[in-house]
């Protein structure tokens, strides 16, 4: 399985990216979906999860700003991040799972940065 990341780049405080996640080699409707980020200098954190039935769960710091959803059609898990601030400055990484089991069980996409200036 293969997870491929995009959507990162620059944006200014305030503004929104769409990231999203195409898994392939696997179907994973019944794997929960998630996003991580690491900041420089710090350990990666948890930022939002999506369940295989569309149950959602976000870190505090993201929650009311950021919005996880899932196309099992398509394979891809996406994360619309709105008012973004500076801390949210970060190596997004996507990961799937099979529900009940952690995540560094599962498979694990590359990272695309995301760069909200001031």
């Amino acid at each position: 399985v293969q997870l491929q990341a995009s959507g990162g780049g620059l944006v200014q405080a305030g503004g929104s990216l769409r990231l999203s996640c195409a898994a392939s080699g696997r179907t994973l409707s019944r794997y929960k979906m998630g996003w991580f980020r690491q900041a420089p200098g710090k350990e990666r954190e948890f930022v939002a999860v999506i369940h295989w039935s569309d149950t959602t769960y976000y870190a505090d710091s993201v929650k009311g700003r950021f919005t996880i959803s899932r196309n099992n059609a398509k394979n891809t898990v996406y994360l619309q991040m709105n008012i973004l601030r500076p801390e949210d400055t970060a190596l997004y990484y996507c990961a799937a799972s099979a529900s009940g089991t952690a995540w560094d069980s599962g498979y694990w996409g590359q990272g695309t940065l995301v760069t909200v200036s001031s």
